[in-house]
């Protein structure tokens, strides 16, 4: 021992720079002591030795080793059993930093999409590892672990946005917005409660919370342990880095056949880059909103001029939610859907209704519901939640406020989705809104819905429609048996035994745990196909027991299902239809080219949603009456764009690409 402590020091002295400074050999030396360090894996006796023995000489560095030694066996220190169990210690110090380098790898080039989990997503080069060590290279010793540490939290946190990303691409078909999206947190919360009962939610957000502190935690911890390893040798750190930057650039530049992922990959350097641009759209969008919203053709046209083809009627404005195209389109699902809108269809013919149907396309998919009523109601596009803020501490002009400002209908809204105060109401000029809790309704909680749809349907006739001596009525209605996670179900019952809700009781305790459901996607789009025929069944079981000459039915889904229903990148168009009695009231739609029926086909004109309430507004005021107004072509959108394509146009950037 008091050989290799003098040895030590002779090495030391003749490595010293005249400057004072100290050679490459030495530096390494210095980087290997620090790494043991950072990762507690130097044995007490051994750096002991080699720390006294510099100072005091041989016999110090000796004594020292006992002492320490013993100290820290005696102890129970964690240097204490790695000097007892040394090759267990060294497999620990290496699988460590095996581990670390992996955190960190499958961190940079982890994808943000569920369907891009491939094994080729992990078989690339991260660029953004080259230029991590590039960096910590040209920084001062002192600097680098606080940068390591810095540069750690931050892929932490990437990777937690890149779960985000999966989370909304799975069910929204697009990615977590930074700025906007934190409310649709609380969504996903009541999600989890129907789906799998509140302890089992909280169970759910305890363990994201923990897993987002681990993944901040871990991948710090890891940077900082593999900073000091692949800088122990800067020469040669330098010439790798050097070398893996060229191979890196090279094989960008490269296409290789039969290879759909680059190789090399910055897939993490891009979602940086798309959300920094992401909050700049956003402040742009703010600004082009706001123009939009200042233009409207009819904010000043006088009441006595709105709306005046239909003066006299109810009219009801139902959305059904979750119906998209999928649901008469897809074959998984068609079948039933489309047995049920024909079954509809012939009792609306045989009770004097016709009905003619087309297609909208919604600014959003899988959820966001209110932003699709606002779209519809207010001729404006509403994709993210600042539009939404926007628009409802406006005065727009609404089609519901258009019917009150004519004071010739009473308004009112039969919102079963909301259990607690919705100031936004007033924006929509709604007389009076009726919530879960004023419909009277005593049964069982439907998956996500508070009241089956049939029951909000009766409820809406006995609080509203069926008082004698009432203004013309107009009404928007959620129909909420629809909305995920589609199990249990209830069913029809005869409209006069539903009373206060109880009967539902027993039918609920037949139906399916959403549980089961979830862990069949056949089963899903099963269900889901079964709420939706529900939904509209209610509607036309409706129209056949309490309409009469002058109700005019406008149905319409506000947005396709989740992507576990119809995948990624499915249209977002939705079916709507006009139903009637009066021959007039679709007389006023003939050059709106729709199909006779509740199910448009796929030569349809397609629509954006936005759309709608000046088309609605013309087709139904002084002029609507009058041929060659405002006729779209066949077959497509009015601009000759598909739905997708339109929808498209009003989104930010999506991040997907790498």
């Amino acid at each position: 021992m008091p050989l290799f402590t003098s040895s030590r020091r002779l090495q030391k002295k003749d490595e010293a720079t005249p400057e004072g400074g100290l050679t490459d050999s030495s530096e390494s030396a210095r980087t290997e002591t620090a790494v043991d360090e950072e990762a507690g894996t130097e044995t007490a006796g051994t750096r002991a030795a080699a720390d006294e023995g510099a100072d005091k000489g041989a016999a110090g560095g000796a004594a020292a080793t006992g002492a320490a030694a013993a100290g820290g066996e005696s102890s129970g220190g964690v240097r204490g059993w790695r000097a007892k169990y040394p090759t267990a210690a060294r497999w620990t110090k290496h699988g460590t930093s095996v581990l670390a380098a992996l955190l960190v790898f499958a961190a940079l080039v982890l994808p943000n999409e569920m369907d891009r989990l491939t094994l080729g997503a992990f078989l690339r080069i991260p660029g953004e590892a080259i230029f991590g060590v590039a960096l910590l290279l040209v920084l001062p010793p002192r600097a680098r672990r606080a940068a390591a540490t810095a540069m750690g939290a931050a892929l932490g946190l990437l990777t937690v946005l890149k779960f985000f990303d999966m989370g909304f691409y799975e069910f929204l078909d697009r990615p977590f917005d930074l700025v906007l999206d934190w409310v649709l947190f609380d969504d996903a919360e009541s999600f989890l409660e129907d789906s799998v009962g509140k302890a089992g939610a909280i169970a759910a957000v305890i363990g994201v919370v923990v897993l987002i502190i681990a993944l901040l935690v871990l991948n710090a911890l890891a940077v900082r342990r593999l900073g000091p390893i692949v800088l122990r040798d800067s020469r040669l750190a330098t010439r790798t880095t050097l070398a893996l930057g060229t191979a890196w650039f090279t094989l960008a530049a490269l296409q290789i056949p039969g290879i759909d992922v680059p190789v090399a990959s910055k897939i993490t350097a891009g979602l940086v880059n798309n959300r920094i641009e992401q909050v700049g759209d956003g402040l742009k969008d703010e600004r082009i909103f706001a123009k939009e919203a200042a233009h409207d053709k009819f904010e000043n046209t006088p009441p006595d001029e709105l709306l005046t083809g239909l003066r006299g009627k109810d009219v009801i404005f139902a959305f059904v939610e979750s119906y998209g195209r999928d649901a008469i389109e897809n074959p998984e699902m068609s079948a039933g859907v489309n047995a049920g809108l024909a079954e509809g269809q012939a009792s609306l013919e045989g009770a004097g209704f016709s009905s003619r149907s087309g297609w909208l396309t919604s600014p959003v998919t899988g959820s966001g519901s209110w932003m699709a009523h606002a779209t519809f109601m207010s001729g404006l596009w509403i994709d993210n939640q600042q539009r939404y803020r926007t628009l409802t501490s406006s005065d727009r002009l609404t089609l519901t406020r258009a019917f009150r400002r004519t004071d010739d209908w009473r308004t009112a809204g039969m919102m079963p989705g909301v259990t607690k105060a919705w100031p936004e109401g007033k924006f929509y000029g709604l007389d009076h809104v009726y919530d879960s809790r004023e419909m009277g309704y005593k049964g069982p909680k439907f998956s996500w819905s508070p009241v089956p749809d049939q029951y909000t349907m009766k409820a809406y006739e006995r609080l509203e429609s069926g008082k004698k001596n009432r203004k013309p009525l107009m009404s928007e209605i959620i129909l909420a048996t629809s909305h995920n996670p589609w199990a249990p179900l209830p069913k029809m019952v005869d409209w006069d035994e539903l009373g206060d809700g109880s009967v539902y009781h027993r039918i609920k305790k037949a139906g399916k745990d959403p549980k089961d459901v979830w862990r069949d996607e056949r089963q899903v789009r099963q269900e889901y196909a079964r709420s939706v025929r529900y939904s509209m069944k209610t509607l036309t079981s409706y129209l056949e027991k309490y309409g009469h000459d002058d109700t005019v039915l406008v149905v319409l889904g506000d947005h396709q299902p989740v992507p576990t229903v119809v995948g990624n990148h499915a249209s977002r168009d939705v079916p709507v239809s006009v139903i009637a009695k009066d021959d007039e009231v679709m007389d006023r739609i003939d050059d709106w080219n729709w199909k006779d029926g509740l199910r448009p086909d796929k030569e349809t004109p397609v629509w954006r949603m936005d759309k709608f309430r000046d088309r609605f507004m013309t087709a139904y005021g002084p002029d609507g009456d009058k041929p060659g107004k405002d006729v779209s072509g066949k077959g497509g959108s009015e601009d000759g764009k598909s739905g997708k394509d339109e929808a498209d146009e009003g989104r930010s950037g999506d991040g997907k690409k790498d």
